[in-house]
């Protein structure tokens, strides 16, 4: 059996996961399983997500070689291009088979929690693609610092609730967005963005994301030596991991150092789930920062931290400034603007390659998880 494979009855990964939501959650959260379980094993189910994916997203994604980066370096780096995907990221994957979901389920409307914007904006996209109504959740700091995607999702027929609790940043969004959910369970679907979330959600978004890794490993001449995204919550990281668990590769996943669950986190509880997460002696959890929206979040997948504590993949963590500077090597090498969530994997490879930890030679699988335009306001006033 794969090592990434189908949860326990109680949705764990080891010691990971769970379902730990209010007794009026309960239900939802079953019923969304039972719901996952038998459109997942239903033929038309699965035929009319791969043909969205095919003439609406865009899918298969290329797969590039870096030439001259590879040729700087030293190493051969292939790039997993997510973000030439419908809607700039690999989050169209995951919304479009949850809104074809909750389709099937009967409900109306989508709710999403948003931090850099793009699963927010794939939201909008697929209820207007679907005919529902969407509610997304997001930070009032992340709005501030993405209103690009602000504007992209009003545009497209959603409404976006400014949080101005805590941080005010994915956290938050999250928390508020998981109220409305209790509050309209019946008419509305909870479209959770990553690998977190209580149970089915880690292992239900894991499985639509999925189609990275399995494109990926395709498209490869050959096994890479190393594969590498970059983990906030880890949905574009599990789904390029699950196409290359069953090799010899090396998984690495790469968080912001001024979050890095798998690397300062321990064992805690977090949005439903129990897993690594960012918190002080007492359990309450502390603030993440990162220049990238969407990396800032105190906790990461479950099964990221089954996969990291069972030592399967390592996770590392790199700067803000390593992430600038990787925006403008690739930029300047490759003619490719990627998001600063992305652009903390290829940070990695620029700080590691021609070391122990990526030796001269190797073949390097990037998942690049989104296009840069996002982040241009940010950009401006810090790359030169």
């Amino acid at each position: 059996m794969s090592v990434m494979s189908v949860p326990t009855s109680t949705g764990r990964f080891g010691e990971f996961g769970g379902r730990y939501v209010p007794e009026s959650l309960v239900p939802a959260c079953a019923a969304l399983e039972a719901a996952f379980r038998d459109a997942w094993s239903d033929t038309a189910f699965r035929e009319r997500l791969a043909h969205l994916r095919t003439t609406y997203a865009g899918r298969p994604t290329a797969l590039t070689a870096a030439e001259r980066l590879s040729a700087e370096l030293g190493v051969t780096l292939l790039l997993k291009r997510e973000d030439l995907a419908h809607t700039g990221s690999h989050k169209i994957n995951n919304v479009l088979g949850q809104a074809l979901l909750a389709q099937r389920m009967g409900k109306t409307r989508l709710i999403a929690e948003t931090g850099a914007g793009q699963h927010g904006v794939a939201t909008a996209t697929a209820a207007a693609l679907f005919g529902m109504r969407a509610t997304v959740y997001m930070g009032e700091r992340d709005i501030a610092r993405q209103r690009l995607n602000v504007f992209r999702m009003e545009l497209l027929g959603a409404e976006v609730i400014p949080v101005t609790s805590g941080s005010r940043t994915l956290k938050d969004a999250t928390n508020e967005a998981m109220r409305a959910w209790v509050a309209a369970v019946d008419e509305a679907h909870f479209c959770l963005g990553s690998v977190g979330g209580p149970h089915p959600y880690p292992w239900l978004v894991r499985e639509l994301q999925r189609v990275i890794g399995e494109e990926a490993r395709a498209q490869t001449p050959v096994i890479p030596d190393v594969v590498v995204a970059c983990v906030g919550g880890g949905s574009n990281a599990a789904g390029t991991f699950a196409g290359f668990v069953d090799t010899p590769a090396r998984l690495i996943g790469v968080e912001a150092a001024g979050g890095a669950a798998m690397t300062n986190g321990t064992p805690g509880v977090v949005h439903g789930y129990r897993s690594l997460v960012l918190q002080d002696a007492a359990g309450q959890v502390l603030e993440a920062e990162s220049i990238a929206a969407g990396l800032d979040y105190p906790g990461v997948g479950p099964e990221h931290a089954h996969l990291g504590t069972t030592g399967r993949a390592e996770y590392r963590t790199v700067t803000d400034d390593e992430v600038l500077d990787a925006v403008r090597r690739l930029a300047r090498s490759e003619g490719i603007i990627c998001a600063l969530e992305s652009a903390h994997a290829v940070a990695w490879v620029l700080r590691a390659a021609g070391t122990p930890d990526l030796p001269t030679g190797s073949t390097v699988l990037l998942t690049l998880s989104g296009r840069g335009d996002k982040d241009m306001a940010t950009l401006a006033g810090e790359v030169r």
